[in-house]
């Protein structure tokens, strides 16, 4: 079904359902439904999307298929999001199946992977989709047996009137169902939390299968008829230009058929200069990649270093602060006055990414002057946009094709590689899939940016801290921050210390930044809670006991300043209730641990959701770091949509989080990544795993995402406990620089 474009400001009730019947009888359903309105920056709806989608087909033999339209990148939005619809639609999940969705703007808004968005946009939406569904078949069985709707009752796909023991299935009764009014989405009774059968219940991945057995599902396996293959080679130094090429000798080895230079632009998010090589296969474009000689105008950027800006950040840090984010009391006064007085330097590096499926996108521009993609985007709007301005092409020319993503946790939101591929397209006029290499990805990527903290703190004979000064450095210009760089005056634990003050500086960079899962909180936490334990430490308190008094000390939320969006105000209450959970399935403080190991415990919101994280550990005399266990204690709302996929998310974030800790950064050097692959950016082995023990408190709140805010806490708790295992303070990423490395 192709449904028109809406206008959100004009979209009207009768606007949100539509109904047809499909080839071979059966109904389609089509909802039409506003989004939160709320939605985290990174992956938010606009304004200008502000209508949703969502599916629903039924056959006469009573098989009910759902539309998934957010991309799958692994966190299992493809099985949640029907899983709401059919709990409301009231099917056996045993008769569901599921498709991906195409880019479709038409149909479809909000078609991104991103920000832990796609549960709380969704989870009223995609609920009345499959209410309205159900009380349309309930009133097309109520006009076939001429009784009123509110004797039927519906169970696992049948509609049944118990006064006369007469029932049909949905897929007799689904032809019949598209002459019914569609009713009103915004007053559609829903189901009460008590009767679900689906929500709630753990529900294996309906890919899973197809995963674990090699089944061609991700971008990286897409052929095509007549496919050639390409490689692009960009300079070490971001941006620079190609100033000469040996193309020639490039375009005489075996099974090349192209060599061309791209001339690209500046902007790190678009079409970059490069050199393409097309082939018959893959092997042959990579061999003759070895061969491929260029000579590069590296640009400003050449100058830039890790080590220079280390030096930039620790000269701001004994200048004035360029600007200062939150001012509360007389931070000087009081730390002044303070019995007990701390200073300490944080800083996180540059990360990569790092999916497993380096990025890739097969691209196909036809006779007809029409472009076909495959591409594995956690947002393909935003990725067909950028190819349609790079090529001078209107988006309804482009057709985008959602695979699977080996992986994106925020890497697949930039869209560089869908560009490629289009231009590269463009030039040969056949279908021609772009494979990076790990290099490619380990040094082109949109890094995760370093920050820099400079703490000062005070506590009082009571214990309570009284002071806390954060002047943070990162990059960016102005008031502007690069990309993922960036801290909110209202960031924890503003409100919640009488005299605190945040300042900021920034300073330029060349280096592509992004978004990193749970953005900007992954480093944040880090320096935050680690300060706060070393504040714990100087009062003498326990430091799970210290954090949940501290929560106690919270004020009023201060209004957002006019015109500018007001931040989610910051529940005490939650907050201590998931440290008090994970206190008291952790044992804390009931067990003495043997010399060398300790407990280290953090907490985080992040993403609308609350986290704490108890992790133990320990440190032999070698400086081997061996991570026992992890307890994990979230609040993401009232329900657990899919209990068996959020343990799952809560576990990689989890392990993700400490294999960052243990030994990833990425150095600068003349402009370019020192880093290139595995061997010097690692990520954890299976031999490495870690138990996680997970669990929920259940809040009033409506359900939230779960892609990212359990990651946060568990590098300052794993930190945390390397301090109290050995009284050495970790204030420096990664561990490994500290003579600190994995059992």
């Amino acid at each position: 079904m192709t449904a028109p474009t809406h206008d959100a400001s004009r979209v009207t009730r009768r606007d949100f359902l539509r109904v047809s019947a499909i080839a071979g009888g059966g109904i389609l359903l089509a909802s039409y439904i506003e989004p939160l309105s709320a939605a985290e920056s990174l992956g938010a709806i606009s304004a200008s999307d502000a209508t949703l989608n969502a599916f629903i087909r039924i056959t006469p033999d009573g098989i009910v298929t759902i539309t998934a339209k957010n991309p799958e990148c692994g966190q299992g939005v493809k099985t949640m999001l029907p899983m709401l619809i059919a709990e409301e639609l009231d099917v056996d999940w045993k008769n569901v199946r599921i498709e991906q969705a195409p880019l479709d703007t038409k149909n479809f808004q909000g078609q991104v992977a991103g920000g832990s968005t796609a549960t709380p946009t969704n989870w009223l939406p995609m609920r009345r989709v499959g209410a309205a569904g159900r009380a349309m078949l309930v009133a097309a069985a109520a006009q076939t047996w001429a009784v009123p709707a509110a004797e039927c009752e519906t169970s696992k796909g049948v509609v049944r009137h118990a006064a006369t023991n007469r029932s049909l299935s949905y897929g007799e009764l689904a032809t019949k169902a598209v002459s019914v009014a569609a009713p009103d989405l915004a007053t559609i009774p829903l189901k009460d939390a008590k009767s679900f059968t689906i929500i709630g219940k753990p529900t294996r991945g309906t890919d899973t299968r197809s995963v674990v057995t090699g089944k061609p599902m991700y971008g990286i396996d897409v052929t095509m008829p007549g496919m050639l293959y390409a490689t692009f080679v960009k300079c070490p130094v971001f941006a620079g230009k190609v100033k000469s090429a040996n193309l020639d000798e490039v375009k005489a080895m075996p099974g090349v058929r192209h060599a061309f230079v791209v001339e690209g632009g500046t902007v790190l998010t678009g079409l970059l200069p490069g050199v393409a090589i097309v082939g018959d296969s893959w092997w042959q474009v990579k061999t003759a990649r070895g061969k491929l000689k260029v000579t590069w105008d590296e640009g400003a950027t050449a100058q830039q270093s890790s080590t220079g800006f280390a030096a930039q950040a620790a000269a701001f840090s004994k200048q004035p602060a360029q600007r200062s984010l939150r001012k509360d009391g007389d931070v000087d006064a009081a730390l002044a006055s303070a019995k007990k007085t701390v200073k300490g330097e944080y800083f996180y590096p540059f990360i990569a990414h790092a999916p497993l499926e380096p990025q890739n996108c097969t691209a196909h521009m036809k006779a007809d002057g029409q472009l076909e993609m495959w591409a594995p985007s956690q947002n393909p709007q935003s990725g067909r946009t950028l190819v349609a301005q790079a090529l001078g092409m209107k988006d309804s020319d482009i057709l985008v094709h959602i695979t699977r993503s080996g992986g994106g946790f925020g890497r697949r939101l930039m869209n560089d590689y869908m560009v490629e591929a289009a231009w590269i397209a463009k030039e040969v006029k056949v279908p021609v899939k772009l494979l990076w290499t790990r290099e490619d990805d380990t040094q082109h990527d949109f890094y995760r940016p370093a920050g820099f903290h400079h703490f000062a703190g005070g506590v009082d004979a009571n214990g309570q801290i009284v002071a806390w000064r954060d002047h943070f450095v990162s990059f960016g210009e102005g008031q502007n921050y690069v990309a993922g760089a960036g801290i909110s005056g209202t960031e924890f634990p503003a409100r919640f210390i009488p005299n605190f003050a945040l300042d900021s500086s920034v300073m330029p960079l060349g280096v592509p930044t992004g978004f990193l899962r749970a953005p900007g909180s992954n480093g944040i936490a880090f320096a935050v809670q680690s300060f706060i334990d070393e504040l714990a430490n100087a009062a003498g308190k326990d430091p799970l006991q210290f954090r949940i008094d501290l929560l106690g000390n919270a004020r009023p939320d201060e209004p957002a300043p006019a015109g500018q969006p007001q931040p989610a105000p910051y529940d005490a209450l939650r907050a201590r209730a998931v440290l008090e959970l994970v206190r008291d399935k952790s044992g804390w403080g009931k067990t003495t641990l043997p010399k060398g190991t300790g407990m280290g415990v953090a907490f985080h919101f992040s993403h609308r959701g609350y986290f704490a994280e108890v992790v133990q550990a320990s440190v032999s005399k070698a400086g081997k770091v061996k991570v026992e266990k992890v307890w994990a204690a979230g609040d993401i709302g009232s329900e657990i949509i899919n209990p068996l996929n959020a343990e799952n998310q809560v576990q990689g974030s989890v392990l993700d989080g400490i294999a960052q800790a243990l030994a990833q950064e990425i150095t600068i050097e003349n402009g370019r990544t020192v880093q290139s692959n595995f061997h010097d950016f690692p990520l954890l082995r299976h031999a490495q795993m870690v138990p996680v023990e997970v669990h929920f408190v259940k809040s009033t709140v409506a359900p939230t995402g779960l892609g990212e805010p359990a990651l946060p806490p568990v590098v300052p708790a794993l930190c945390n406990a390397i301090f109290a295992a050995t009284g050495k303070r970790v204030r420096s990423l990664p561990l490994s620089k500290a003579d600190l490395r994995w059992s």
